[in-house]
């Protein structure tokens, strides 16, 4: 594993922190290894929420590696199977991933706020988009801005590259909380505490149906859950789990999670 790299086992959170001295950018290889990781969370049924973040309190990520960029790594090149930053492209990881930014976020490192579940925020976290600074454009942000806010708002976040903050972020529904500086990532503990509570599931479920409902209308996604289309959805549906939410409730109890 890179040395640029630490994850830890929380109890049922595993704790990613990328640590990259300056500014924690991420080159393609170091994608691949953060790949790696966050598939070992998706296959791993004992570990039940990923938090992501960065060391320090300056930066959260720099974005892509730019010093890869001026050595000729690809635009379009191999970032491994979870793509840029280890997930936002990962097949079927249906358990929540949180970013806590601890600082600056920046470019590709903005855009995978875009594909988490949930953003924490520090206050001293600044947020923005520098690629039309810089010949070339953003790919994720481009995909998914104009279809999160007004067209408007999108593109003024796409083409100026001016900074935001999370406050700002957070009056657009980009960021969850915000909370004072140094405190991202204590925060983020406290809502991956929060998301066990849950039934494993459940969560699993209504991550998978968000996923494949985002391109379908509302009747579409009727019938893709009526005809059975989704397996994690299914699973949910027939487990031991939803009997046990139910007894759990009924006798004023904590329910007993099992997975299954």
């Amino acid at each position: 594993m890179s040395d640029y790299l630490h994850a830890v086992h929380n109890g049922e959170i595993f704790e990613i922190t990328l640590d990259k001295p300056k500014g924690n950018a991420v080159s393609a290889a170091l994608s691949r290894e953060m790949g790696k990781l966050f598939a070992k969370f998706r296959d791993d049924p004992s570990l039940r929420v990923a938090i992501l973040t960065g060391a320090g309190e300056k930066f959260f990520c720099g974005g892509w590696d730019l010093n890869s960029v001026a050595d000729g790594e690809e635009y379009t090149g191999d970032f491994g199977e979870g793509g840029f930053g280890g997930f936002i492209e990962m097949p079927k990881l249906y358990k929540p991933v949180i970013c806590a930014v601890n600082g600056y976020a920046i470019g590709a490192g903005f855009e995978m706020l875009l594909r988490s579940d949930f953003v924490i925020a520090a206050e001293n976290a600044q947020f923005w988009l520098p690629e039309s600074q810089l010949g070339v454009a953003p790919d994720v942000a481009t995909f998914l801005l104009p279809k999160l806010l007004p067209r408007q708002k999108a593109m003024e976040i796409l083409m100026t590259g001016r900074r935001y903050t999370g406050h700002e972020l957070a009056d657009l529904g980009l960021v969850n909380n915000v909370v004072p500086a140094g405190q991202a990532m204590a925060a983020a503990r406290d809502l991956a505490e929060e998301l066990i509570k849950a039934a494993p599931l459940s969560l699993a479920a209504i991550k998978e149906a968000a996923e494949l409902t985002e391109g379908l209308t509302f009747s579409e996604s009727y019938a893709a859950l009526r005809s059975k289309e989704w397996p994690a959805f299914m699973a949910m549906l027939e487990s031991s789990d939803a009997q046990e939410g139910a007894k759990a409730f009924l006798e004023g109890r904590s329910p007993e999670w099992t997975g299954q």
